[in-house]
């Protein structure tokens, strides 16, 4: 499943590692021997400039779409390259995100569990001889840090500019926090469902959710490895944000006021009665995220959102964004009630170029950008046809001026 190197990953959709040295984080503590892990598809061109990052959400991966292997490939990469992906109708040969065109790059989140430094990472000998897991001596880090360790993976990667950045909710704030960092490497940015900041409400639901983790007894203050660790509160902690991920009237058509067949919810004993349907629902989705996420992954790359923050130590917002040069595509889902539409709104007004944002129609709330497929694609292929458009109407001597040396 995963190979390391520093060259683009010729094999398509398979998890690679790429080793990026020490990071000094925004906290001013040094993290040391980063490693990132990511996934590619497609050619990088020679020119280095054909490349579109897509960033991932809270507890997403890097396996956005489906890739194919050489003959002479592992089973275990080729099962793993097979895969559908989170993405597999937006991203691959012929789709709006188009493979035979593009090189796309996905890496996972500083923090993450899929392939990047985290707190289940071993630390390395310089700070623990028996190189036990980071654990509780992991470090905050912030969406800016991620930014800049992901910028390192590029480097790696020979690329000089970047046709787009791509992302959805914690993906959108790193996707604009990219726009922000490095203005003359990002050509196109694709804000969805997100914001400029994380607001006072976002960082309440956030903290719900990381007290839920801390306090489970199997916390054991974050040093529970090799252990399953707090599989309870991490399960909570799903259920709170998954909550914020639907919108209440799809809760309601779904689920109403019923209960699981055969169950009495009018019991005599509290503890014995049965259950509603929305509650088995959240359960499910808390169960589901245990199988497959690391709780203290969730803990640091939830304190990176709640840090999310563009104007900090840039003079506020609007000065932030002055920075910028790239096209701007900002989109909601009209029913959001984490990134509310204002967030969205509040964000393309600063623009130095404001736009206006598109709508995602969804009943289902922030989950919407993930489930309307159709509306998102054609929101993305406008904005990946303006800025095809935008560099093919630069004079032939100019075309590469944004990019870095």
């Amino acid at each position: 499943m995963t190979t390391e190197n520093t060259a683009p990953n010729r094999t398509d959709g398979v998890l690679t590692y790429a080793k990026v040295g020490d990071l000094t984080l925004e906290s001013g503590a040094v993290l040391p021997d980063v490693t990132i892990g990511y996934e590619t598809w497609g050619t990088l061109n020679e020119a280095g400039d054909n490349a579109i990052l897509i960033l991932h959400a809270l507890t997403g991966d890097t396996h956005v779409s489906a890739g194919h292997v050489r003959a002479d490939a592992s089973e275990q990469d080729r099962a793993y390259a097979e895969a559908a992906g989170w993405w597999p109708t937006a991203v691959g040969p012929g789709r709006v995100i188009d493979t035979d065109k593009y090189f796309v790059i996905s890496p996972n989140m500083l923090g993450g569990c899929y392939g990047t430094t985290g707190p289940a990472s071993p630390a390395p000998a310089s700070i623990d001889p028996e190189q036990k897991p980071w654990g509780s001596r992991f470090p905050l880090v912030t969406i800016r840090d991620g930014v800049r360790a992901e910028k390192r993976l590029l480097d790696q990667l020979g690329v000089t500019s970047l046709h787009h950045v791509i992302g959805g909710s914690l993906g959108g704030a790193r996707a604009a926090e990219w726009a922000v960092t490095y203005p003359e490497l990002v050509r196109s940015c694709a804000v969805i469902a997100s914001g400029p900041a994380a607001t006072a409400e976002q960082i309440a639901w956030g903290h719900m959710q990381n007290l839920a983790i801390r306090q489970d007894p199997a916390f054991a203050g974050g040093d529970y490895y090799p252990g399953p660790g707090p599989v309870t509160g991490l399960a909570l902690a799903r259920r709170i944000a998954h909550t914020t991920y639907r919108s209440a009237a799809e809760l309601h058509f779904r689920f109403g006021r019923d209960a699981q067949d055969g169950h009495n919810v009018l019991h005599p004993l509290t503890a014995e009665r049965g259950r509603y349907q929305v509650e088995n629902y959240l359960d499910h989705h808390g169960t589901k995220l245990t199988n497959r996420f690391d709780a203290g992954s969730y803990l640091a790359i939830n304190e990176a959102l709640l840090s999310h923050d563009l104007g900090r130590d840039r003079g506020g917002l609007e000065k932030a964004l002055a920075r910028t040069t790239c096209n701007w595509t900002i989109a909601y889902v009209d029913s959001d009630r984490l990134f509310f539409p204002s967030d969205s709104h509040i964000l393309a007004a600063s623009l130095p170029n404001p736009v206006e944002p598109a709508v995602i129609h969804s009943p289902c709330g922030h989950d919407g950008f993930l489930i309307e497929h159709e509306q998102l694609e054609r929101i993305l292929a406008t904005s990946i046809e303006t800025q095809d458009a935008a560099d093919e109407a630069k004079p032939q001597g100019r075309k590469h001026l944004w990019a870095v040396a």
